[in-house]
Formats: C-alpha cells, sequence, structure tokens
C-alpha cells in the first residue's frame, strides 16, 4: 500500500513538474501553429497562397516572386489527387494573364515530372513590364474541370 502511494505521489510530481516546465518554457521553443491566413512564411513577399480544390484534385499556387525587379515572375505549384493521372505538361495548360487582358506563356517548369498522384515545382515566366495592377494564372483541363484561376493584386 505505501509503495503504491509513494508510486503514485511521484507520477503526479512529474507530470505536475512537467506542465510547470513547459510553461515557462521560451515562446520560440514552442511549438508555432502553421499561418492560417494562406500565407506561407518562406516566401518574403508575402504572396497569398491560393486552393483550387475540385473533382478530386487539389491545385495550391502560391507567387513566390513578382517583384518589378525580378526578371522572372515565379510560383510554386502543388497539385494532389487519389484518383486522376497528372500527366499534364505545365508549360502547355498554365497561362499568365495581366489585367488589360494580355496573356502570357510560363517559360520553364521546374518540378516533377508527368503522371503520378502528386506534382510539384516552380513555373517560371518573364516579367510583366510596367507591373499590372493584377495578375492571375489559369490552368486548363486537370480533372476534367475546364479552366481554374488564381488571381492576386500587385499594387
Amino acid at each position: 500500500m505505501k509503495k503504491s502511494i509513494i508510486t503514485i505521489l511521484s507520477l503526479v510530481a512529474f507530470i505536475g513538474g512537467f506542465i510547470i516546465f513547459y510553461q515557462n518554457s521560451p515562446a520560440d521553443q514552442k511549438m508555432k501553429n502553421p499561418p492560417k491566413d494562406g500565407q506561407q512564411t518562406d516566401n518574403p513577399q508575402k504572396w497569398e497562397t491560393k486552393i483550387d480544390d475540385q473533382a478530386n484534385v487539389t491545385i495550391v499556387v502560391t507567387p513566390t516572386d513578382l517583384s518589378p525587379q525580378s526578371m522572372q515572375w515565379k510560383f510554386d505549384i502543388d497539385m494532389n489527387t487519389h484518383s486522376v493521372e497528372l500527366d499534364q505538361d505545365p508549360l502547355q495548360i498554365t497561362t499568365l494573364v495581366d489585367d488589360k487582358g494580355h496573356v502570357y506563356k510560363p517559360i520553364s517548369w521546374n518540378g516533377a515530372g508527368p503522371g503520378g498522384h502528386h506534382r510539384e515545382g516552380v513555373l517560371l515566366f518573364n516579367a510583366i513590364n510596367p507591373t499590372p495592377r493584377l495578375v492571375e494564372i489559369n490552368i486548363k483541363g486537370i480533372g476534367g474541370i475546364q479552366e481554374r484561376t488564381f488571381q492576386w493584386r500587385l499594387n
């Protein structure tokens, strides 16, 4: 009986000490929740991440460089599904459109090749000069969806 009381008290003391230690640990050592406002922390310009989830395919697009000083604009593209093959060529199905309706084709895809259920990479476009007020990325024909549109205001 005396042994079980000592065991219980030791366990309570250990748990209490752990709680006190955790509550007093520095803030930068505690787990932080991921951002909930649609922005990625590794994106220095803080462009909003846009998500389109239709027909069992989720596409996530985040601009990583849209600065007027850049020669190329970069967009992180992430595609996920469990039902269709992602075998489309991003260079053929994606366009960048400015606020005046001018359409620009991508110049490079640096990412996973065709096929599978997950593809990610960086899509590059020549920078638009002068910088438009807004741009949109249009992706056609994935998962039977005619067109998915992702839009950002630049200034």
